[in-house]
């Protein structure tokens, strides 16, 4: 399979609004059904062979433990139990509205109730249609939304690879649904004090110094398939720092500075997973080096700590 393969968004813009809120509708009901973590870490999706799944939850709530798989090479929803009870619909001919009906049906057929408190987008332009009303969002062609999916899993390895260079907290490798976005991130142990108008997901999300590296599929605002990574807070002076490779740049981004390396600048090469590791690994040294970061004291090259382990 070629590496990176093209997902250009006026391809699959249709599907892919659509797809986002149906990750959106399911993200909701993980949100209800999880044990909170740290930074949100509960609630976004994790890749797997065929799609992306919520990982079990339920139990705590009362609930039966369940998943939520969406699978992207048989284009179904995928429902089931720990006993073994199933329930499962196609995604074809879907509008957000069936869906989310769909979805709560084949819930309640594994003996599973789940109340979303908001059952509407977050931070998307009709945040304030509940899902249940949007008729809309309808489109979803097959071919684009596994091209997506294999996307996702190979930057998502490249991601794993990244992560693994790094022995303080880290987070999984996970899908956000907010976003649409895959992404990794790195924490240092100092709090962030924050203003009192900082709403809530970003006050978790943000309560300790990180740098995030991660990739996005494209919209509206940034409207091209990209790699991407900032630090926050912002190191003073980060914007001068020289990137690698010679394609990336720092742009402007909600009010901020973010690193960028455009997909199709990188992509078909064997090279492009080196380049793009190449691309992570010269925001984080530059952002920790001027945040005062230990580097080489949280330095894991090959994913191993242990100095005997390495030098075997």
């Amino acid at each position: 399979m070629e590496i990176f393969p093209p997902v250009p968004l006026a391809e699959w813009k249709a599907s892919k609004e659509t797809l986002h809120r149906f990750t959106q509708v399911v993200g909701k009901i993980r949100l209800a059904g999880s044990v909170r973590r740290n930074h949100w870490w509960n609630v976004p999706y994790h890749v797997t062979g065929s799609g992306i799944t919520t990982r079990p939850m339920g139990l705590t709530d009362g609930n039966p433990v369940f998943t939520i798989d969406f699978d992207f090479v048989g284009h179904r929803l995928v429902v089931r139990g720990l006993d073994g009870s199933e329930s499962s619909f196609s995604l074809l001919g879907q509008s957000v509205s069936s869906f989310h009906r769909r979805t709560l049906a084949a819930l309640h057929a594994i003996g599973v109730e789940v109340t979303m408190e908001h059952p509407h987008p977050f931070d998307l332009p009709d945040g304030r249609r509940p899902f249940a009303e949007d008729t809309e969002h309808a489109a979803y062609d097959p071919f684009w939304v596994n091209r997506y999916w294999q996307v996702l899993s190979q930057v998502g390895l490249v991601l794993e690879a990244f992560s693994a260079g790094y022995s303080g907290k880290v987070s999984p490798v996970h899908h956000f649904w907010h976003t649409f976005d895959i992404a990794v991130t790195r924490f240092s142990d100092r709090k962030v004090e924050q203003g009192p108008d900082t709403d809530p997901v970003t006050r978790e999300a943000y309560s300790r110094e990180v740098i995030s590296a991660g990739f996005w599929f494209g919209d509206d605002a940034f409207p091209r398939p990209t790699f991407y990574s900032y630090a926050a807070p912002e190191p003073e002076g980060l914007a001068d720092e020289p990137l690698l490779p010679e394609a990336a740049r720092w742009v402007d981004f909600r009010g901020g500075r973010l690193a960028v390396l455009d997909y199709d600048d990188v992509r078909g090469g064997e090279d492009a997973p080196r380049r793009v590791l190449d691309f992570y690994e010269s925001v984080y040294r530059a952002a920790a080096r001027r945040a005062g970061w230990d580097v080489e004291g949280l330095a894991c090259p090959g994913g191993v700590t242990d100095p005997v382990v390495a030098g075997t």
